[in-house]
């Protein structure tokens, strides 16, 4: 069963560039990483995220582009599930921010975003050049010799790193 902390559940321009977010916060986080900024995530509370309640947080929050699971709580087939239900029903993209340093390749398909690696004090988070977490998107990448006369050509699709996009120049 995936939970999730109701009060918490906001719209964030921070959390993936480029996106307007409905950033909902996961509870029973498995990871327990040392200077964690929410360690209350890693204890079993909140309220079971429902497709229905889905539903209602989406609608309320119109303009979204993007909603992201702020961790993988402890039902990562859950977080899948729900993740394809917003992409069907929504065509919203989907993050997910997990504390693996992996997570099963099959899970890849159901995201847009998936930020990984556990939170490290001595390389600091996403927004520090130094940080161990990586934030990737899926891209697309579409090619044609002549755009008006022929159809696009998929020459290249795969997850690119855009960690760097959290760093301040």
């Amino acid at each position: 069963m995936v939970k999730y902390i109701k009060e918490q559940t906001t719209v964030v321009f921070a959390e993936i560039p480029d996106e307007i977010v409905l950033a909902i916060n996961i509870s029973n986080c498995p990871h327990h990483c040392k200077g964690c900024h929410s360690p209350y995530l890693q204890q079993d509370i909140g309220d079971e995220l429902t497709y229905e309640i889905l539903d209602e947080l989406i609608k309320k929050n119109d303009g979204i582009t993007c909603v992201c699971f702020m961790g993988e709580g402890n039902d990562l087939d859950g977080i899948f599930r729900l993740g394809i239900y917003i992409k069907n029903e929504y065509q919203l993209k989907v993050g997910i921010y997990s504390g693996s340093n992996e997570i099963p390749e099959r899970f890849w398909n159901g995201f847009d975003y998936i930020k990984l690696g556990g939170y490290k004090e001595e390389f600091g988070p996403l927004n520090k050049e130094t940080t161990n977490q990586r934030m990737y998107k899926f891209d697309v990448m579409v090619f044609s010799d002549d755009v008006k006369n022929k159809p696009y050509d998929i020459e290249h699709y795969g997850w690119r790193d855009i960690t760097y996009k959290f760093w301040k120049r």
